[in-house]
């Protein structure tokens, strides 16, 4: 199946039960290329069938759309076609299957701010920022970590916990690296760095 065949089942990829048709309306192709687009997806542990029906997962459009950008489809291509909250419940996911207990968009009062993703695991806790990947300059990207080192300032000062971490979470960049000792992951590299995160907390915290 070609890339662009690739990208327009991103389209067509809605949580609960479709047919082929309603598919292959919602991503403008025939039953016949729907079909196929479908079975490559299954192949790539995206969606099921059951009773005739193709079910998806919420997480299911930003894997896809993952799969498609490490195939070489245009970021920016693949961006228009997906959410913030598909980008959160991909992070939430990866956290869960490292064993971490994950609450999404966590509300801050006094002063009010908001967290993306929580991570909480034997009393430490990971605070996510999750960035799209318009194309954030150095100082942008500084000026985020500054903002999430006060989330995670202020999370500290009001729950019961031992530690707390913050980290940027991205698509568009391919090597972590850090600022002011903040790690900014590609959502690639989220679950290898979870299952190194207690061998690293020392370097993460200052």
């Amino acid at each position: 199946m070609n890339l662009q065949s690739l990208v327009k089942g991103i389209m067509g990829i809605i949580p609960g039960g479709l047919s082929v048709k309603d598919f292959s309306m919602a991503t403008q192709t025939s039953e016949e290329l729907a079909r196929e687009i479908l079975d490559n997806f299954m192949q790539n542990g995206i969606g099921r069938y059951e009773d005739g029906q193709v079910y998806f997962d919420e997480t299911d459009k930003l894997k896809t759309s993952i799969l498609a950008i490490n195939m070489g489809a245009a970021i920016d291509e693949v961006s228009r076609l997906l959410e913030w909250k598909d980008f959160e419940s991909l992070a939430a996911e990866i956290l869960e299957k490292q064993d971490f207990e994950s609450t999404r968009n966590v509300i801050l009062t006094k002063p009010r701010m908001q967290i993306d993703v929580v991570g909480i695991k034997s009393g430490v806790a990971i605070l996510i920022d999750c960035k799209h990947w318009n194309n954030m300059n150095q100082s942008a990207l500084q000026n985020a970590v500054k903002k999430q080192i006060e989330r995670t300032k202020q999370y500290l000062s009001k729950e019961k916990i031992r530690a707390a971490v913050p980290a940027i979470v991205t698509l568009y960049q391919h090597d972590l690296q850090f600022i002011d000792r903040v790690p900014i992951i590609p959502i690639h590299q989220l679950d290898s760095f979870c299952e190194e995160f207690y061998g690293n907390l020392e370097k993460l915290q200052s």
